[in-house]
């Protein structure tokens, strides 16, 4: 994952905001209301399944695009993800990473109801980080990151849901794109174009036409870390404000305000600028406004990005508020 914007913004747009990564500002206030559920019969996120697919996916190790290790979780994904959606698309490409590399990277996107012209998109990246940059010790500089955070958190709450739709079908489109070579940026690359390769390519080649682009997309990044809050972050509210409302809402709604408070965090380059990009309304679920760094969790690109700092109280606060989202938006569709 990504990067934090602490200092210039050079895009023009974003001084409209005169938000940084530094600060945290008050978004629009989110009303207090008593825990309310979709109409629909409830689907229960289940954190402890999450926390399994969190697990799997770091049990093959650092999945750095190139190694066996992330061709094997490639394939468990594809698998899994196929086990559940009604279809899968994989689009298996060779991409470079900043330093002229080529590598295999996988995109893989499972659908609910392909054919709805209603629907919305989630996402996570599923590789991790080849260098633990970001570790306190600079001798640990040149090991791959685990990524149980760093991307296992957001593609483990991503294959609970597709589990839970699959047993509680809805009938709104539902598409989950899990991208690959995300996390092979350059530190210093303030303009992002080195990171979040898989993503640029994808919005290069997406299965849409004009009229059945999903209505918004969810990023889920860094979802899992102990006691997170996920404040909501700056290209999200500037891009797509009106989805942060809704999500935030949605939260509150579901029990889980408190981890999804009135606040606003820094700017994050990362996949759902691409998305944006491309005609999308995107946000960012991220923790982004940990009290000890003002930024990341403490893990991020480090050797402790591993299962002991994943908490699955987090995971379901994440993904019991995207799935009753989902319900909320499929009893929308019916009426």
């Amino acid at each position: 994952m990504n990067r934090t914007f602490t200092a210039i913004i050079s895009i023009a747009a974003m001084l409209i905001t005169g938000c940084s990564s530094g600060s945290s500002k008050q978004a629009s206030p989110v009303a207090k209301t008593a825990i309310e559920q979709p109409a629909k019969p409830q689907a229960v996120f289940n954190a402890d399944s999450a926390y399994s697919f969190v697990g799997a996916q770091v049990e093959f190790g650092p999945r750095v695009p190139g190694t066996e290790q992330h061709r094997q979780c490639a394939q468990y994904l594809i698998d899994k993800m196929g086990s559940y959606a009604d279809t899968v698309l994989v689009d298996k490409v060779s991409l470079s990473d900043y330093t002229k590399k080529k590598v295999d990277a996988y995109q893989i996107l499972g659908r609910f109801n392909p054919e709805a012209k209603r629907r919305i998109l989630l996402l996570a990246h599923w590789d991790t980080r080849p260098w633990a940059d970001a570790d306190p010790d600079p001798a640990n500089h040149t090991k791959p990151v685990m990524g149980a955070n760093d991307g296992a958190s957001g593609v483990g709450v991503i294959m609970e849901i597709a589990r839970q739709l699959n047993q509680h079908h809805p009938d709104l489109g539902v598409d989950m794109l899990l991208t690959d070579l995300e996390d092979s940026g350059y530190s210093g690359d303030e303009e992002g174009s080195s990171w979040a390769v898989g993503t640029q390519w994808w919005v290069e080649n997406m299965p849409y036409s004009v009229v059945d682009k999903p209505m918004y997309a969810i990023l889920l990044d860094m979802v899992g870390g102990k006691d997170a809050v996920f404040a909501a972050e700056g290209f999200s509210t500037m891009y797509a404000n009106n989805i942060v409302s809704k999500v935030w809402k949605r939260a509150e709604k579901s029990g889980f305000g408190s981890r999804f408070p009135n606040r606003r965090s820094g700017y994050v380059m990362d996949d759902h600028i691409y998305i944006n990009r491309a005609g999308i309304p995107a946000i960012d679920i991220i923790e982004n406004s940990n009290p000890m760094t003002n930024s990341f969790n403490p893990t991020w690109h480090t050797i402790e990005d591993n299962m002991d700092n994943i908490d699955a109280g987090t995971l379901r606060a994440v993904g019991q508020t995207v799935l009753d989202l989902i319900y909320q938006e499929d009893e929308i569709k019916k009426k």
